[in-house]
């Protein structure tokens, strides 16, 4: 069953519980989920912040952005999940053999190269539902200011979430593979903060 299958309170309850999974990464692409709900939300509403015809392409353009993003984002909820439970069974794989030990490595190596580009999938679409956010907040409904802003506010905190996950588990993958994820990383986070920087988020 999908934790979003599950009421709001069975799914908090499943992250405050002591199992490893769902953890952090699965908080974050909800944060990130929730937050491409609200700015979807803002972005489909009939008023604009002027009424000018731009202003509603601009909006339908980025509600498109929100709902792209807050769908991966939903799936990647339960996905983040499988990813570190993928870890768990490879590292309890038998290791009495030589032929055992290689494929405990290679199912070790597959495992966390999937929980390394689980989240850094996570971050990527914070990303573009910061970015609708900020057209959200730019040019939709001015009463809903505050929605749009609460929005972006979630899916930044998606992306840093996302951000820690991807960091702790890269350096698993050897320097070049690990160094190409915090590259890509990186980028998503430079910009990630300019538009939180730009919705009064960050100081």
């Amino acid at each position: 069953m999908s934790l979003l299958d599950l009421s709001a309170r069975e799914v908090l309850d499943r992250l405050a519980a002591p199992d490893p999974t769902p953890g952090g990464g699965s908080a974050a692409a909800l944060a990130g989920a929730a937050g491409a709900a609200l700015v979807a939300m803002v972005c489909g509403m009939p008023k604009t912040r002027t009424g000018a015809a731009e202003e509603r392409e601009r909006l339908a353009t980025a509600l498109a952005w929100a709902r792209e993003a807050g769908s991966r984002l939903r799936r990647l909820v339960d996905e983040d999940a499988r990813a570190y439970d993928a870890v768990v069974a490879a590292y309890r794989l038998p290791k009495g053999t030589d032929e055992e030990k290689a494929a405990r490595r290679s199912a070790i190596e597959a495992a966390m190269t999937r929980a390394t580009d689980v989240p850094l999938e996570t971050a990527e679409a914070c990303r573009v539902a910061l970015r609708a956010a900020q057209e959200a907040a730019a040019h939709g409904n001015p009463n809903a200011l505050s929605d749009a802003r609460t929005g972006g506010a979630l899916a930044f905190a998606g992306l840093t979430g996302a951000a820690e996950n991807v960091r702790i588990n890269a350096p698993s993958l050897g320097e070049t593979a690990a160094g190409s994820r915090l590259e890509t990383l990186g980028k998503a986070l430079a910009e990630g903060r300019a538009r939180a920087r730009s919705l009064g988020l960050l100081g």
